[in-house]
């Protein structure tokens, strides 16, 4: 009687007695949940695939999104996930070409990632295209940072993927070919891809107003345009094509302040910007802008929830008080809150090296609770005390991630405040703060997903309240961390059943000799920067290079 109670139990933990197409049902409840990541979702999928082959089974149905750094058999992931839809190369250690080529026709491809090779997959494209649909399904192709990109190669895009919805063939390391074809290409691209919503052009040289003008009329649901590094775009020109497409909901672009030489922003070019009303993010990095522009932005009411002014000339604080506080005409500490109250959609604040700390203050009296914003980058703001961060973490309780690198002002204590009022911190990133070595809360940050204490003075008992407090961990970050030792390392990788990458580069103390064991003793580990002087035995090759990636 017990050994049949025994097996019933393993039937019904195994899925035993029920057919798949229940538990399909059981597990699309579990995975499709509204506002859950795709890391999130693929998380539990490998969790529930670990309890038996019948769930295993299942659970491949339900990944359409797969990121392939190695594998000796090429056709195995395709063979395992057949609903793919999503499939990111950009960091397959491989023959792309090959790769592509094996395919199959049954697998309907919406979105490609085949960023950082050092050659465009020629072959393994037109291979792709006479054996499945994706001519007519790609909607999304990522080719940046490519070591070299041709006429030949855009001219391929533009010929073979015309419903492309978003493409990224930024920062190419080399343009080579004759510049002539190579416009000729991208004017292609321009006429060609009708449909484009998204697209990064960023790193082209020879992309110049008169292609950025024909971008616009050609492509009507254009909302996106990123041109960082772009040295012939003009103001006027960039103003041309604006008017040709208000419906832009987001604009970055870069270096106006280099060879073009302009030395005032004309209004042609400030006013073109008030025609996108649906505007949330504007970028105008290492550009020359000025107060009237500025102002222009303040006084359309634009719904702008990002504004990013690194490294730009030719602006005053008049400028960006008059954005933020819509009119005051005297700068004061109130400036940063000023842009919380008279921006209602901010999610995300940027305010690096801005000297924030500084005689920061607020009236108390005030409402000050923004549920709104999610994510704060402080980073290299060494006047940035614990009591600044306490306030934040009173203001924004919805907070999900925040970025104190370099402000060595900070401690444990500012910290587990955050931590104790921020319940859904995901991200925080503490490296080079070296007040920041320990932790003393005494409960657990269960939503905490990636921690970077590099270049901190962290030790093993701090890695012990680590494993403790942080159970979801999935990144860890240990670099030029010289007190940890194996013994910590063990304690995390044991404890934080969900740890998927760490980094122990320049940890001194840390035996090489670990990495095996945390290979074998945490399977969802896929990434592990080694320590020094690791040096794979013979007998491991194959394992390190199946199952987690090692460098």
């Amino acid at each position: 009687m017990g050994e049949e109670r025994m097996g019933s139990r393993k039937r019904i933990a195994g899925g035993g007695g029920l057919p798949d197409d229940c538990w399909e049902y059981v597990l699309s409840k579990i995975v499709n949940k509204e506002n859950l990541s795709v890391d999130e979702r693929n998380n539990y999928l490998e969790t529930l695939s670990l309890v038996s082959k019948q769930f295993l089974s299942v659970s491949n149905r339900f990944l359409y999104s797969f990121k392939l750094i190695y594998n000796q058999n090429l056709y195995r992931p395709f063979q395992r996930f057949q609903n793919l839809t999503s499939l990111d190369l950009s960091s397959f250690r491989g023959d792309l070409n090959a790769l592509l080529s094996r395919i199959p026709a049954s697998i309907t491809l919406t979105s490609l990632n085949l960023s950082n090779h050092t050659t465009f997959p020629v072959l393994g494209l037109q291979t792709l295209l006479k054996k499945t649909t994706t001519k007519s399904t790609l909607t999304s192709l990522t080719c940046s940072n490519m070591a070299s990109l041709c006429h030949t190669h855009i001219s391929l895009i533009a010929d073979s993927f015309p419903f492309l919805q978003q493409l990224d063939i930024s920062f190419p390391k080399t343009i080579s070919g004759n510049a002539h074809a190579y416009y000729n290409a991208l004017q292609l691209l321009t006429q060609k891809l009708s449909k484009l919503r998204n697209v990064n052009l960023s790193g082209h040289s020879y992309f110049n107003d008169s292609l950025f003008f024909q971008l616009c009329v050609n492509c009507k649901f254009l909302q996106q345009v990123f041109m960082f590094d772009c040295q012939f775009l003009t103001h006027d020109g960039i103003a041309s094509a604006i008017y040709q497409r208000p419906t832009l909901n987001s604009f970055s672009v870069s270096n106006f302040q280099e060879a073009n030489g302009f030395n005032k922003i004309t209004p042609y070019f400030v006013d073109s910007f008030g025609t996108l009303k649906g505007l949330t993010c504007l970028d105008f990095s290492f550009s020359r802008i000025s107060d009237l522009m500025l102002c222009s932005l303040a006084l359309e009411s634009l719904p702008l929830n990002k504004l990013v002014l690194h490294g730009c000339l030719d602006y005053t604080y008049y400028g960006i008080y008059y954005l933020l506080s819509s009119g005051c005409h005297q700068l004061t500490n109130s400036a940063f809150f000023a842009l919380l109250r008279n921006c209602p959609l901010l999610t995300e604040i940027r305010m690096e090296s801005a000297d924030i700390g500084k005689s920061l203050s607020v009236d108390l009296d005030l409402d000050f609770v923004y549920n709104q914003v999610k994510s704060l980058y402080l980073a290299d703001n060494p006047r940035l005390k614990d009591e600044d961060i306490n306030m934040f973490a009173l203001m924004f309780p919805n907070m999900q991630l925040l970025d104190v690198h370099r402000c060595n002002s900070i401690s444990q204590i500012g910290i587990d405040t955050v931590l104790k009022r921020c319940p859904n911190i995901r991200h925080l990133n503490l490296a080079f703060c070296s007040q920041a070595n320990s932790f003393s809360i005494k409960h657990e940050a269960s939503k905490l997903e990636v921690l970077n204490l590099s270049h901190t003075r962290i030790d093993n008992t701090t890695l012990y309240v680590i494993s403790k407090i942080f159970p979801c961990l999935l990144q860890l970050d240990l670099e030029h961390c010289h007190l940890v030792t194996e013994k910590g390392v063990r304690l995390v990788v044991e404890k934080c059943t969900y740890l998927r990458e760490i980094n122990l580069g320049s940890c001194r103390r840390v035996s090489a000799n670990v990495i095996s064991w945390m290979i074998f003793s945490r399977p969802s580990l896929r990434k592990i920067t080694a320590p020094p002087h690791f040096r794979p035995r013979d007998c491991d090759r194959k394992l390190l290079s199946g199952r987690c990636l090692v460098c």
